[in-house]
Formats: structure tokens, C-alpha cells, sequence
């Protein structure tokens, strides 16, 4: 298994970073490893909803089925994942600071089937991976920060 382990700072209010981050929709439009996700199910996201995201390995795109599986507005949203030879669980925990919050996200990877075989040798590339998608919400969430600015000045 891989662990992942990010902290991102935000001035955005733990309320409009939970309700964006645990819609995992969104994953698409901060994770530069996700091609596409949609919701697959309605009703309101809480434990239960579904998300199919088309995640990117190498050169091809693979798809996930996530389901969240804790939903504690706006503290944390965990959502498990699994596709074809692998599983993963995000954790997700949003920190209250002075002026904004921390995304403290942890995700757990495990490869399956013939790919847990790959599993010590690719947990650099899945860091990368990581990495890349801290910079992606930090990115996403200054650009809704100065959005939200601009509308309310």
C-alpha cells in the first residue's frame, strides 16, 4: 500500500472548501491526474453518493467508481475507490485556521491482482502523483479565493 499526505492551505471558510472538495466532481478541475469525473447518482451528497472518475495511468485513462463513506460537514469526507486492480481511500479533514483553512488529505493506495506485484516500485511516481494534485487544489482553491474577493468587493 502507498500513503499519500498533503496539508493545503486556503483563506476560503472550512464550509465552501468541504462543499467543493467533498463534491468529487471537482476532482477533474484540481487533480491534473483525473481526465473526468461525474456524479453517477442524485439527492444530496452525503455517505452513499457516487462519483466515476477516469484516472490517468501512463498513457492510458481508467475508470474509478468512489463512494463517500464519512461525510461530517464541513470536517471531513472520506471516499473509497476501486477500478480495475486497484483500490484507494481519501481522507480528507478540513482545519479551521485563522483566516482560512488547512485541506489535510491522506490517501491510501493499494494495487490488486497482478498489479500488487508493481506496487514497491511505483510508490515514487504515486507520491508525484500526489504532489501534483496539491498543487492543482492550491491553485483551484486561490483562484475561487480571489473570485469570491472580487465579487464581494
Amino acid at each position: 500500500m502507498t500513503r499519500l499526505h498533503e496539508r493545503i492551505p486556503t483563506v476560503l471558510p472550512p464550509e465552501a472548501v468541504f462543499d467543493y472538495v467533498a463534491d468529487f466532481q471537482s476532482a477533474a478541475e484540481w487533480d491534473p491526474g483525473v481526465a473526468r469525473a461525474r456524479r453517477i447518482d442524485g439527492g444530496p451528497i452525503g455517505v452513499g453518493t457516487r462519483y466515476e472518475l477516469g484516472v490517468r495511468m501512463g498513457r492510458r485513462v481508467v475508470p474509478m467508481t468512489y463512494r463517500i463513506t464519512v461525510f461530517e460537514r464541513p470536517t471531513r469526507v472520506v471516499l473509497e475507490g476501486a477500478g480495475a486492480n486497484v483500490e484507494a481511500v481519501d481522507d480528507i479533514r478540513f482545519e479551521p485556521r485563522a483566516g482560512g483553512t488547512v485541506v489535510d488529505y491522506s490517501a491510501d493506495i493499494r494495487l490488486r491482482g497482478w498489479m500488487r506485484l508493481a506496487q514497491p516500485f511505483v510508490g515514487g511516481a504515486l507520491e508525484k502523483v500526489g504532489r501534483a494534485a496539491a498543487a492543482g487544489m492550491t491553485r483551484t482553491l486561490s483562484a475561487k479565493a480571489k473570485s469570491s474577493a472580487e465579487v464581494a468587493g
